[in-house]
Order: C-alpha cells, then sequence, then structure tokens
C-alpha cells in the first residue's frame, strides 16, 4: 500500500473559493494533478494507493480530504475540473464540523478536520514516512518497506518548523534528482520506482 499526504497550505477549504481559484495564485489545480497521477493508470485506477489531500487556508480548522481508490465507485472523469468539484464536494460536507471530527463524503472519500501535522503523527504510527527533499538519500538507494507514505506540499515549502518535527518522527528525506520538482511529477516517479520492485 502506498500513501501520497499532499499539504496545500494556499488552497481554501471552502468549496466556491477553491473552484473559483483554478489558474489563481492559490494553484488548487496541484491537487487535481496530484489526484490524477496517484489514482489513474491507462484505462484503469490503481487500488493499492490512499491520497489526503490537507488543505490549509481556512477560517478555523485545515480540512483533509481521503481518497480510497480501492471504495471508490468511479471519479466522473479525471480532468481538472471533475477532480476538484470532488474535493470541493467533500469541502461542502465539513461545514460546521468541529476540531478533529470526520465526515464520510461519497464511498473512498471522507474529509476530516485535522491538521497536517496530526495527520502525519497519526500515520507514523504504521507508515514509513519520507519527505521529498532534492539534499535527502536518493530515492533508487532507499529500501521501502510495506506501508511508505509520501510527504509532499504545493508551491509553498514546509515550514521549517515543521520539518524538526518530521524529523523526530522518523521520516526520511528522499530525493528525487537535483531539481525541483511538481508535486504530481514527483508522484509519477514514485510509482514508477516502487512499480519496479
Amino acid at each position: 500500500m502506498r500513501t501520497f499526504v499532499l499539504r496545500a497550505r494556499a488552497a481554501p477549504t471552502d468549496g466556491q473559493k477553491l473552484l473559483a481559484g483554478i489558474g489563481g495564485e492559490a494553484h488548487p489545480e496541484i491537487l487535481a494533478h496530484v489526484l490524477m497521477n496517484a489514482i489513474f493508470v491507462a484505462q484503469s485506477h490503481r487500488e493499492d494507493v490512499t491520497v489526503y489531500l490537507v488543505l490549509e487556508s481556512t477560517p478555523d480548522y485545515s480540512r483533509t480530504v481521503r481518497f480510497e481508490p480501492r471504495e471508490m465507485r468511479g471519479l466522473g472523469g479525471f480532468d481538472e475540473r471533475t477532480l476538484l468539484a470532488r474535493v470541493a464536494k467533500a469541502l461542502d460536507a465539513s461545514r460546521g464540523m468541529g476540531k478533529e471530527e470526520e465526515r464520510p463524503v461519497e464511498p473512498g472519500v471522507t474529509v476530516r478536520t485535522v491538521s497536517f501535522e496530526r495527520l502525519v503523527q497519526q500515520l507514523s504510527a504504521d507508515h514509513q514516512l519520507f519527505l521529498l527533499d532534492r539534499k535527502g538519500v536518493p530515492a533508487g538507494e532507499q529500501a521501502f518497506g510495506e506501508a511508505p507514505c509520501f510527504l509532499l506540499t504545493d508551491h509553498i515549502p514546509m515550514p521549517k518548523k515543521t520539518l524538526g518535527s518530521l524529523e523526530r518522527l522518523g521520516a526520511t528525506r528522499l530525493s528525487l534528482g537535483p531539481r525541483m520538482l511538481f508535486a504530481s511529477q514527483c508522484v509519477v516517479l514514485i510509482h514508477h520506482l516502487l512499480d519496479q520492485r
């Protein structure tokens, strides 16, 4: 099982604002690209993956939307707007939720009011954590266990204080090469790497 966590620090937790922001400074399309590359393959989808999108531009609590393809009944397409509409639906379902609550949205999709830090802390109990970093261990030299979890961010870098807490949780810095890549490109390279093993 592979897990991807995308921390989208600029993405709004309001569904309408998310959709209206396509092509704008918040770059919500990053969410769609990560979903597309994490879940879909030609004429099918992966069932051995879980994707968490953590949206943080909010007046109250971060929203974490979890996608589990093995339980999903189809997304109705994989273009940006269709995928972001599914995220917006989850955000709409989260209205009125208190801190650290969870709601089902549809089969295979849930939404929680949980922060990135808290989510990763919970995942660290049974996942091998990897933080993508150009200066990390080359991915080709890294051994992966049965439940690797890859931590990604949008165009806003991970805060320094978060880096320290991730190290305390045992996260390994993992490099996919010397160039800074889009999160969705990292997902493709990670899938390829793991598919070869």
